[in-house]
């Protein structure tokens, strides 16, 4: 496995990026300089990512979300 995470990674199951052994490593996100912990997804090259927009349900069932633009930084965490 390679230094760098993926340039796209999703948490959601269903999603074609999904990657499970990336998010067993552990991912984190830092985005306009600031740690997040709750992206849903991002994109590191489109500059954007997903969060949950509160308690909010889809028809589905799914957490409803919000793209939010801006700088994207992925780094792997150190796991011990």
């Amino acid at each position: 496995m390679s230094d760098t995470p993926p340039d796209r990674l999703a948490v959601n199951p269903t999603s074609p990026f999904h990657d499970p052994a990336v998010l067993e490593r552990g991912v984190g996100i830092r985005f306009n300089g600031v740690e997040r912990d709750d992206v849903e997804e991002y994109s590191v090259s489109e500059g954007w990512i997903r969060v949950q927009a509160g308690k909010a349900r889809d028809r589905r069932g799914n957490p409803m979300t919000l793209k939010i633009k801006g700088a994207v930084e992925a780094y792997f965490l150190n796991l011990k």
